[in-house]
């Protein structure tokens, strides 16, 4: 259910990047409103809504954009907000950047335990896309989705540093936000300072909220501009890390990356189910990835408006199987990495006469079977000649029939590649439907064997 606070309340802080000191008051919402910024320093008092369509910076931080005004840095108040499940809330602000705190958003989340948080009357939107996607930048970056029953995210860093050394950090559960991730702080280099200085940001910046790496020895006096952001008795700058306190984690770099990627994956305006799996993620691969998580969404529409891309005759041509053993009649969509078959279910089906007469119901491993041919379909299309090719099926794990399916009914399969087909191995994740509704789950694996010459 949508969620949202109980009681106003604020609090204030200096912005990292403007300097800019601002009053944040937090204020309940009522349910579809959604999250929403409001510039209250601004004539007319405008709003931003917390969505991807309006961001328009991503260097160092998230911009949005709305009705002529901006609000700078939302990713760490929106990490707490997703991970607290709030829904619904006005975030007035008399300036143009959220404060940076404690450089996370550990304090973020304490104010909004302290204003109280009840649940309202109309279920949240819901993202639960059934197959694998990734976004990739020219920088290395990428970030994978693969379906799954919950949210989990798992992100790796490695910026090919003497100091900083690679790193992984997971999230399997939004309620261990709190106390395994908020808490994480901002970092950056020491040779990046010059040039963000350059671009009139960080002026808030200080080693309490931020950790830098030093990669290399130098001398104060040779910083220029940058030397005034540090302690004045400061003459020589080791190699390593400059903060004079110690590391909350070993792995707290790539703790804070995760922190930055949901707050900026809540901009999808939805809870989310799937794996996230992202390897040096930043504010702009992060919102490349949100918009084509909406994008997914939006594609999601009834596959019966769909053309068929091969019916039965074209689909003997693949498979060889026959009837009464080929249990697929149509395929509705096929790439690389997912596939969506249709059986029409009719009360004439050979296996009702004797399976349950009285009330049949088709069986469970002619459903499994019915999946293992759609994923041959996949499977064989990564083959430029998939008439001489079979698919003979290793292993089937993680089965679960949730409803029955009866007579006059269409059995939906959608299957996803796991992972890349390697050596002729194919691993999918199989899920059915009938009325948009699960029916049947399994991971398959299978393997490609060449039949003919």
């Amino acid at each position: 259910m949508q969620q949202t606070i109980i009681n106003i309340t604020q609090f204030e802080g200096k912005g990292l990047h403007t300097g800019t000191v601002c009053t944040v008051v937090l204020l309940p919402a009522a349910e579809n409103t959604g999250i929403k910024f409001r510039r209250v320093d601004l004539k007319n008092k405008p709003y931003i809504h917390a969505t991807v369509q309006n961001v328009v910076e991503t260097n160092r931080r998230t911009v949005l954009e709305e009705n002529g005004a901006t609000i700078e840095t939302t990713e760490h108040i929106l990490a707490a907000l997703f991970a607290l499940s709030i829904s619904n809330i006005i975030i007035e602000i008399n300036g143009p950047e959220l404060p940076i705190l404690d450089g996370g958003s550990a304090l973020f989340i304490k104010e909004l335990e302290k204003a109280g948080i009840k649940k309202q009357m109309q279920k949240n939107q819901e993202i639960a896309i059934p197959y694998y996607f990734k976004v990739e930048t020219e920088d290395n970056s990428k970030i994978e989705f693969f379906p799954n029953e919950k949210l989990e995210i798992e992100v790796k860093i490695n910026y090919k540093s003497n100091v900083l050394q690679p790193q992984k950090a997971t999230l399997s559960n939004l309620n261990k936000f709190k106390d395994e991730i908020s808490n994480a702080r901002t970092f950056c280099f020491l040779h990046e300072l010059n040039e963000l200085i350059n671009r009139n940001l960080i002026k808030g910046g200080n080693l309490e909220t931020s950790i830098v790496f030093v990669e290399e020895e130098i001398t104060i006096d040779s910083l220029g501009d940058l030397k005034k952001l540090l302690p004045q008795k400061i003459k020589k700058i080791h190699k390593g890390v400059l903060n004079p306190t110690p590391m909350m984690d070993d792995n707290e770099q790539a703790k804070h990356k995760l922190l930055d990627l949901l707050g900026d994956i809540a901009l999808a305006g939805c809870k989310i189910k799937g794996k996230i799996v992202a390897y040096k993620p930043g504010h702009k691969i992060n919102t490349l990835f949100t918009k084509k998580l909406i994008d997914q969404l939006e594609k999601k529409k009834d596959i019966m408006d769909i053309k068929p891309l091969m019916k039965i005759n074209e689909i003997k041509k693949i498979l060889p199987h026959r009837e009464p053993f080929l249990f697929i009649d149509e395929i509705r969509e096929l790439n690389e990495n997912f596939v969506t078959g249709i059986k029409y279910v009719t009360k004439d089906e050979y296996y009702f006469k004797g399976h349950f007469p009285g009330a049949p119901v088709m069986p469970g491993v002619l459903q499994i079977e019915a999946m293992a041919q759609t994923g041959g379909i996949l499977a064989l299309n990564s083959v430029p000649d998939p008439e001489n090719y079979l698919t003979y099926f290793m292993k089937i794990d993680r089965v679960k029939f949730k409803k029955k399916v009866e007579p006059d009914c269409v059995l939906i399969f959608k299957l996803n590649l796991l992972s890349p087909i390697r050596r002729g191995i194919c691993h999918m994740q199989a899920t059915a439907y009938v009325n948009n509704e699960i029916v049947t789950e399994a991971e398959l694996m299978a393997k490609i064997v060449k039949e003919k010459a």
